[in-house]
C-alpha cells in the first residue's frame, strides 16, 4: 500500500499540470470501496491539495470522492450478499471452520453492524473489506446504506478539507485517529466471538441434558 501511495504521489504531481485529469484521483476511492486494495485515502488528499493550489474545485473533489466511496461500498455489499456467503458455505477444505466464521460474523454485525460500517470507512486496513463482510453477514440493506452514507460523507468531508487546508500533515492526524477506531472494532469482534462461543457451549450442554 505504501508503494502504491508513492506511485500515486508521483502520478498526482504529473497530472497536476492538467486540471480536469485531477478529478480521476478521488474516483479511485470507488475501487477501494469495492474491495480492491487501492490508495483511496491518499488519492483524496492529493486531489484536495491540487484544489488548494487552484487546479481543481474542492467541492467537486469532495463530491466525487464521497460518491465513489458510497457507490463502491454498495456494490461491494451487494456482491458480498449475493455471492460471498455461498462461496464461504460451499463444502470443501475448512468447511466447518468457515461455517463458524459466518456464525461469528452474523453475531457481530447483528450487534455492532452500524458502528462497524461507520468506523470501517475511517480505517485503511478495514475499509476495503467492510462492505463485503456486511453483505456476507446479511446486514439489512437500509441499515447498511444509512451508516455507510454517513461514514462516507463525514470521511470525505474530513479528509477533503484536511488536505485542502492542512495538506498531508493534517490528513496524517486523521489517519492516526483511525487507529483508535481499529482498536474499537477489534474489541467488538472479540466480544462477538466470546458471546457466540458461550451460546454454543450452552446449546451443547442443553443437548446433553
Amino acid at each position: 500500500m505504501a508503494r502504491l501511495g508513492g506511485i500515486l504521489v508521483a502520478y498526482g504531481a504529473i497530472i497536476g499540470l492538467s486540471d480536469n485529469l485531477g478529478y480521476v484521483l478521488p474516483a479511485i476511492i470507488g475501487l477501494e470501496s469495492m474491495g480492491i486494495p487501492s490508495p483511496g485515502e491518499t488519492a483524496l488528499v492529493l486531489a484536495a491539495i491540487l484544489a488548494s493550489q487552484g487546479k481543481l474545485q474542492i467541492w467537486l473533489v469532495i463530491l466525487i470522492g464521497v460518491s465513489s466511496a458510497i457507490l463502491g461500498d454498495n456494490l461491494g455489499y451487494l456482491l458480498g450478499r449475493r455471492y460471498g456467503r455461498d462461496v464461504l458455505a460451499r463444502p470443501g477444505p475448512f468447511y466447518h471452520r468457515r461455517l463458524r466464521t459466518i456464525a461469528y460474523g452474523d453475531g457481530f454485525f447483528k450487534r455492532h453492524g452500524p458502528k462497524a460500517v461507520f468506523l470501517g470507512r475511517w480505517i485503511a486496513l478495514v475499509r476495503f473489506a467492510t462492505a463485503w463482510l456486511a453483505g456476507i453477514n446479511r446486514m439489512p440493506l437500509r441499515l447498511f446504506f444509512f451508516w455507510n452514507a454517513l461514514g462516507g460523507i463525514s470521511w470525505g468531508l474530513a479528509y477533503g478539507l484536511a488536505g485542502y487546508y492542512g495538506g498531508h500533515a493534517a490528513a496524517h492526524v486523521l489517519a492516526q485517529a483511525g487507529l483508535v477506531g481499529l482498536g474499537v472494532m477489534v474489541a467488538m469482534a472479540v466480544a462477538a466471538v466470546v458471546i457466540v462461543r458461550r451460546r454454543e457451549r450452552r446449546a451443547a450442554e442443553d443437548a446433553r441434558e
